[in-house]
């Protein structure tokens, strides 16, 4: 089986697909394929390349992404399931000063404090944060600043080799990065809480083993979430 999955769940799945695959079924009755392949990529990344006509059974992205694959005939309709939710976060290299970050103006100057900023280029943290530097005043002051790793570089690698002062993600990708600690999360006012979740494509040639695993991933990923900077959807 085939699976698209955001980056934003990387952490989740890479502990869940081989717990799946050592039980003889899915948890549903249906008969387990062989291995289950997973593509990792940004949503809007995997979503493009699904409209495109790449071929999965299971594509694990943004809730936005899910809804519009399947209004567009991508993704059987009523297959979502909303498994994870993640906030976006800051980061810095490990033993750097961590700034103030918990109010929109000590954010604002935490930022222009910074000698450079990093963020993802097509991720969902990556599209959503120019519009927190406009809503802070600052994104014509901060353009300079901007670092914006290769496609498939997490913005955690960039703060770790020290190529920014401070990256911007999703806590979920940031977390499992060496190098690097969580300052925390954007304040409330400015925050964006992503949805995580899974549709069956409707060329799925395993829509059944699709189905069984995200049933497992639903009844298994409780425990596990807190710990890879998610929380229940």
């Amino acid at each position: 089986m085939k699976i698209f999955c955001t980056n934003g769940l990387k952490t989740l799945l890479t502990e869940l697909v081989p717990a799946f695959e050592r039980t003889s079924a899915g948890g549903e009755g249906a008969k387990l394929s062989a291995k289950l392949s997973v593509t990792w990529g940004s949503a809007a990344a995997l979503a493009k390349e699904l409209e495109a006509g790449a071929r999965a059974d299971l594509a694990v992205l943004t809730a936005e992404a899910i809804d519009e694959l399947t209004a567009r005939g991508k993704i059987i309709a009523g297959s979502r399931v909303d498994l994870a939710r993640s906030g976006i976060g800051l980061a810095v290299r490990k033993g750097a000063a961590k700034p103030a970050i918990g109010t929109p103006d000590a954010l604002k100057a935490a930022l222009l404090a910074a000698k450079s900023v990093a963020h993802s280029k097509s991720g969902a943290s990556g599209l959503y944060f120019p519009s927190v530097l406009a809503r802070l005043g600052i994104a014509d002051a901060m353009r300079p600043k901007i670092v914006l790793p290769d496609a498939g570089t997490p913005v955690g690698d960039v703060v770790a080799r020290g190529e920014a002062e401070i990256g911007v993600q999703q806590i979920s990708e940031l977390l499992p990065v060496t190098g690097v600690e969580i300052v925390g999360p954007l304040p409330a006012e400015l925050q964006k809480i992503t949805i995580f979740a899974a549709g069956v494509l409707t060329t799925a040639r395993e829509a059944d083993t699709a189905k069984a695993f995200v049933a497992f991933v639903t009844r298994s990923a409780g425990p596990l979430l807190a710990p890879k900077g998610l929380e229940p959807a």
